[in-house]
């Protein structure tokens, strides 16, 4: 007696067709959500961040009266006997003397993803690697060339990622739009940290009252008798 075997029919041309438009649509409906989700992530970990450069800033004030700037680096430099150097002008310089001071143990704590970081690689025995180029998300606010301290009004901030920019972090107080999804994460004196709308024209974070960041004056949290100024960090 013979067998009969019964072959099964394939899928036609139009089916598989079909079957990918069907696939092409669902990726593209659910491509969206995963890069804000994505989007969401980083800003999180920039949120995280920040509140742990707060603790160090006060940690930090504790020591040396306020926080990091020219002066305290004559002093981190005679109390700790460190061979980092704190030059540059840049975030990096006056976020590395935390390090110095032994006060932060990470340099993980200072990334922000940005068009213009990299991920730290948590060596830092020198100058050369210690917040290398790359290394540091944040910019750092200052009042002019001197710094902030917890004596002045709790709301100013004093930390703020992600920056404008690709090769050049802004200095003008302007944020990357894309990165946290028109966000700006931000950190306080009083050891806040908010996520400010960044207006997508202008590229400035909005603090209420049609303010933005930077902006001073007699109705603003800088008053009349500071010059807030952003210190960008050195880009990969």
């Amino acid at each position: 007696m013979k067998t009969k075997l019964k072959i099964g029919r394939g899928f036609t041309l139009v089916e598989l067709l079909v079957v990918i438009v069907i696939i092409a649509a669902l990726a593209g409906l659910t491509a969206p959500m995963v890069i804000r989700q994505r989007k969401k992530a980083d800003q999180t970990e920039a949120v995280n961040n920040a509140k742990q450069i707060g603790i160090a800033m006060f940690e930090f004030e504790n020591a040396y009266g306020t926080f990091p700037d020219n002066t305290t680096a004559t002093q981190v430099t005679e109390n700790t006997g460190t061979t980092l150097t704190f030059s540059g002008g840049k975030s990096n310089d006056f976020f590395r003397q935390l390090m110095a001071a032994e006060i932060a143990q990470s340099e993980t704590m200072f990334y922000a993803k940005a068009i213009y970081t990299k991920k730290p690689d948590n060596v830092y025995n020198t100058s050369a690697n210690a917040l290398a180029a790359g290394e540091v998300g944040f910019g750092y606010i200052m009042n002019g060339t001197t710094a902030f301290s917890t004596s002045g009004n709790p709301s100013r901030p004093i930390v703020a990622a992600p920056l404008a920019g690709t090769t050049t972090p802004a200095a003008d107080g302007t944020f990357d739009v894309d990165m946290y999804d028109s966000k700006a994460v931000v950190l306080r004196v009083d050891n806040s940290v908010q996520s400010l709308n960044v207006l997508k024209t202008s590229k400035q974070a909005q603090v209420g009252g049609g303010k933005t960041l930077l902006q001073s004056g007699a109705d603003t949290v800088w008053g009349t008798d500071a010059t807030p100024t952003m210190v960008a960090p050195t880009p990969k």
